[in-house]
Order: C-alpha cells, then structure tokens, then sequence
C-alpha cells in the first residue's frame, strides 16, 4: 500500500525539499489549496457560496515548536472570521481547526490549546457559524474530545471529527450521537498502527457505515465526510431510514475533489460543504491528500513528468 510510505514521507525533511522545489509542484498544490492568505481565498468563498455551496475553512500548518506560532495560528483564524464577517457568510462558512496548531503538543498543551481555540469558537458564534476540531493521530483524541466537550459548554455547536479506521470510533460515536453533537465522519488519513486501528479498505469502509448508521440514528447532526459515491448512496438511505430531512444531514468533501459532485448534491437539496485550505504551510496537509486516494497521486505523478 501506498498510503503509509506517502504518510512516512509528509514527515521527512527531505521529501520536503525535494517536492517543494519541484517546478510542477505549485501547479498540482493549487488543485488542493487555492491560496497561501485570505485575500487570495476570498474569490472562492464568493464563487464556492454563491453556487449554493458551503465552506469549511482551514488554515494549514501544524508544526508547531513555540506558544507564540499556536497564539499566530489563533490569530490567523480570528482574521480569517473577520473577512467572513465583512461578506456577511457567517451562516455559509464555518472553520475547521486542528488543536496541534494552537500548541496541544507542547508543554502544558491541552491547556494553551483550549485556551488559544475558544476565542475563535467566541469569534465564530459571534457572527453566526461555527468551529469543528480536526481529528488528528490516535495520541491526540482524548485531549481533543475532552475540549470538545468543555467547549460545547458555551457553544453547543461546536463541532469534532471522528476517524472511521480507529477501533475506538465506534464507542466515540455512540457517545457523541447521544449527546446531540455535530460530527464529522471520516475514514482517516494518519498512519496507525495494526493495535488500533482498521489496515485494510474493505475493513475500514464496513466499520465507516456501521459508525454512519449510529449516527444517523442518534440525535446529532452527521457530516459525511467522503468522495466514496458507494458511501454517498448509503449515507442518503441511512438518512431516509432515520426519518432525516435533508438540512439534518450533510455532506463534505475537499476541495478540487469531485467538483462536479460538489455541485449535484447541492442541485439535489443537500447541504453540500467544502473543506477549503489555504496558507504557506501545506507540505503535510498536502501530502496526507496524495495518500489518501491513489488518484492524487497519479495526478501529482502524471503532472509531474508532463509538466516538470
């Protein structure tokens, strides 16, 4: 399998370098993440909602080494809500953040995490949206659901994610679909070992509808997170058994993956959400969308020889 040597690599300094200097490189990046600031990615906010689309928005970068890059990451998101603010989409657009970047593993982490991600839950609910907490690696997901929770104290809204592929998940979701809580359900994109979590596809896509069942049968609120179009069929009649209308549910998927898609469920009555990453640090978040699907990758290949 491709996926955990591509994962390895998103972690070596010197696939880094290597990739970053290809020439090609910014030609196939820009596929995935249309902008490195928020002026540059404000065209496609206007241009994404105004074809009945919906955002998440993520600001990229997780290597964070000192407290003053996570109070950076913070402050980045808080300009961020201001210019959706200014284009009065705080319904349309919410954000997602992932609690490495606002320092969870440093020093007192948990802590200065909640601490630097509550102002922006404060700044989003402010003005009419709200925040999801990226699942990261299996480390992580206890301190992640635990500010879940002390958030969803003040902001009910508040979102999180939960990764298909980990044992654990099941029990998670159990749990979050009772508590009434909006929740993302992915198949995952971090390598973990065989003692927690699903290795192989057809394992990981039958553990992803057992977790979609339970949440579209509890009192939450589901996000598919997947371009499966199996998965997408499941999803629309899980929700039907459920009872679900279609603004109780919905849908996400990457942007500049299956854009015509993006399109037809929204055509369709669905609430259709496009996760939208943009800023300078995107090797890693970059390289996590190649292991993902065996298409990105020959993708960045094809481009690569035609184009380098």
């Amino acid at each position: 399998m491709l996926g955990p040597v591509i994962l390895a690599a998103s972690r070596s300094d010197r696939m880094r370098r290597l990739i970053s200097a290809a020439p090609v490189t910014k030609q196939v990046v820009d596929r995935f993440i249309p902008g490195e600031t928020v002026d540059e990615v404000v065209p496609i906010i206007e241009d994404l909602t105004a074809k009945g689309l919906e955002l998440t928005m993520d600001v990229v970068g997780e290597d964070i080494t000192r407290p003053e890059q996570a109070a950076a990451a913070r402050d980045a998101y808080l300009r961020l809500i201001d210019r959706i603010k200014d284009l009065e989409l705080g319904e349309r657009v919410e954000m997602s953040v992932k609690l490495s970047m606002f320092g969870q593993a440093l020093e007192g982490g948990h802590e200065l995490a909640l601490a630097n991600v509550r102002p922006v839950v404060e700044a989003a609910a402010a003005i009419g949206t709200t925040v999801t907490l990226d699942a990261e690696d299996h480390t992580t997901l206890d301190s992640m659901f635990a500010i879940h929770d002390e958030l969803r104290r003040d902001f009910p809204q508040t979102g999180c994610v939960i990764q298909a592929y980990l044992f654990r998940t099941e029990a998670d979701a159990r749990r979050l679909a009772a508590n009434g809580s909006r929740v993302r359900l992915v198949k995952g994109a971090y390598k973990e070992p065989a003692e927690v979590a699903y290795q192989q596809k057809h394992e990981i896509d039958k553990a992803y509808v057992r977790i979609l069942k339970v949440l579209m049968e509890g009192t939450g609120y589901p996000m598919i997170g997947s371009h499966d179009p199996r998965l997408i069929s499941v999803a629309q009649e899980l929700a039907r058994r459920a009872g679900r209308k279609l603004d109780e549910y919905e849908f996400q998927m990457l942007y500049g993956i299956r854009s015509d898609e993006h399109l037809r469920l929204a055509a369709e009555g669905h609430r259709m959400r496009v996760y939208t990453a943009y800023g300078t640090d995107w090797y890693g978040y970059f390289m996590r969308r190649l292991a993902e699907k065996p298409a990105n990758l020959r993708f960045f290949v094809r481009s690569m020889i035609t184009k380098g």
